[in-house]
């Protein structure tokens, strides 16, 4: 099985922390979209023959800003050069200031069965500070309006560790999301990306970033007020109830062949179960569609995942994730892959960072906090 990932560039107004490629002029959104349609049909023979394609994903950018009839044409050439399975998730996100009813009716007949929507908070002067479109009463709107639509996976991310945020204002956000009655909830530290506005912000001391100390504090809070309303944590940042784990986040972490496309869209497929090649679009739309309209993948970059390279990713993705299964790498690098790690792998145990158990190493809560570390202890 494969996923499909479709980066749509277009934002009403870009936010201060957002690195992702995306632009506010929608000027090229016709030319942008003939060129995704060709993208589309010159990448359906990179998977293997037979592959099916069983998450779809559309990411931005703000995707919520293409009409239906617009998403019916992209669906109808994904179906027509990609053997996608009948009970595919399949995502958009949206930001709730961009979506009512009648048109969130319109996507869930389009296809899509799932919908996440970028909140971040529900204090409005919280939106402000990060530049939202919407506000937090839109907010709560859109995800109402959505459960009426048909969606039954529905998805909210949420943002901590904002400059001067106290625990007691993280609580609220929470709680208020939890009210709401969302499958799924992510919920990401604010982290100051290079060559952003809020980068610079904090370069000419207009804010300061959390404390560390703080921000590890909320994220403990994060933890205990989900997991406690029945939110199981599966990955670092992310959340769901029974059954709503999002099958294309976790078809990424466990080395799943993956096909981006848009500009700045990543991939990787497998050559064989120990290697593999990853490869990414250029950042710019007027590069994309010129590549494209001439007949070529406009690919920036790539690279071969060799067999050591490989390794590691699995450790790294398998501990932010629900953990590393011994019975899946035993068969591809040998019973004794972690037995020189025995008395660090005590120590960690000890420590409270992870637990071993029926052939699975993976993270406590607690351990989920230092995932790098841990991962860097086991490698390295």
């Amino acid at each position: 099985m494969a996923s499909l990932y479709l980066h749509i560039p277009f934002c009403e107004h870009k936010c201060v922390y957002c690195d992702f490629y995306s632009i506010e002029n929608m000027s090229s959104m016709d030319r942008f979209l003939a060129a995704l349609e060709r993208e589309i049909e010159l990448r359906a023979h990179r998977l293997p023959a037979g592959e099916s394609i069983e998450t779809i994903f559309f990411g931005g950018g703000t995707p919520s800003l293409l009409s239906a009839s617009q998403f019916d044409r992209i669906f109808s050439l994904i179906h027509k050069h990609f053997c996608v399975t009948a009970d595919a998730e399949i995502t958009c996100e949206s930001n709730p200031g961009t979506v009512e009813l009648g048109k969130l009716r319109e996507f869930r007949a389009a296809g899509f069965n799932r919908i996440s929507f970028g909140i971040q908070s529900f204090h409005d002067d919280d939106l402000k500070f990060l530049t939202r479109i919407h506000t937090a009463a839109e907010a709560e709107r859109a995800v109402g309006a959505a459960q009426t639509a048909g969606f039954d996976n529905v998805s909210c991310d949420l943002i901590f560790a904002l400059p001067g945020q106290t625990p007691e204002r993280w609580q609220e956000n929470l709680r208020r999301a939890v009210a709401l009655g969302p499958h799924h909830i992510s919920a990401y530290a604010l982290i100051v990306e290079e060559q952003t506005p809020l980068a610079t912000m904090v370069k000419n001391k207009l804010v300061a970033p959390l404390p560390d100390e703080e921000d590890a504090a909320l994220y403990e809070i994060t933890i205990s007020t989900l997991t406690a309303h029945g939110y199981g944590q599966y990955e670092v940042s992310n959340f769901a109830r029974p059954g709503f784990r999002s099958r294309h986040n976790f078809n990424y972490w466990n080395h799943t062949d993956y096909i981006g496309l848009g500009p700045s869209a990543h991939s990787f497929c497998k050559d064989s179960p120990v290697t593999g090649e990853r490869w990414w679009n250029v950042r710019s739309i007027q590069s994309y569609c010129e590549a494209l309209e001439k007949g070529v993948f406009p690919v920036a970059g790539k690279e071969s995942i060799d067999r050591e390279k490989f390794f590691t990713e699995e450790i790294f993705l398998g501990l932010r994730s629900t953990g590393i299964d011994l019975r899946k790498l035993y068969p591809l690098y040998g019973e004794d892959v972690f037995t020189h790690k025995k008395e660090e792998m005590d120590r960690m145990e000890q420590e409270g960072l992870l637990r071993r158990q029926n052939n699975m190493i993976s993270l406590t809560s607690r351990g989920y906090a230092v995932c790098d570390e841990v991962a860097g202890r086991l490698i390295l």
